[in-house]
């Protein structure tokens, strides 16, 4: 799901997120970056407009960690490598490229991390990874 909004506004990104939304975008996108981001977020995806990227990441940043680092730890080295890829809005296949993976693999390795932190969006679990990871 692809939210497109006039509303630069943390708060909503966050619950846009919530809601099982894969990408927010202001409406003043042109035609031709707003056909890609509908692309992208088709293929699995996630995009958030870059006027808001900085305030939600840091939001999400000084949000409370400890339960979340619990969350993390029940993923292993490789799963983490991958979430990381994720957060970083990496596509399966760049995301095999990266760890020497086939597509097919990443996207296994990214089902088991969604099961296994409870998520049912890719979305969701780059959120996570971003407030948790202490980066």
């Amino acid at each position: 799901m692809l939210f497109l909004t006039s509303f630069a506004d943390e708060d909503i990104v966050l619950e846009s997120i919530d809601a099982g939304g894969d990408g927010y975008l202001l409406k003043e996108i042109d035609e031709e970056n707003l056909v890609r981001a509908i692309r992208s977020v088709a293929a699995g995806q996630s995009i958030l407009d870059p006027a808001v990227t900085r305030r939600v990441l840091e939001r999400v940043k000084n949000s409370d960690t400890q339960t979340a680092k619990d969350g993390l730890d029940v993923l292993s080295g490789q799963e983490r490598r991958v979430l990381a890829l994720v957060a970083e809005g990496k596509t399966n296949k760049e995301i095999g490229v990266a760890l020497g993976l086939s597509d097919k693999t990443a996207k296994n390795y990214i089902s088991n991390i969604l099961e296994k932190l409870q998520m049912t969006r890719r979305s969701q679990a780059a959120a996570f990874f971003v407030q948790h990871s202490g980066k």
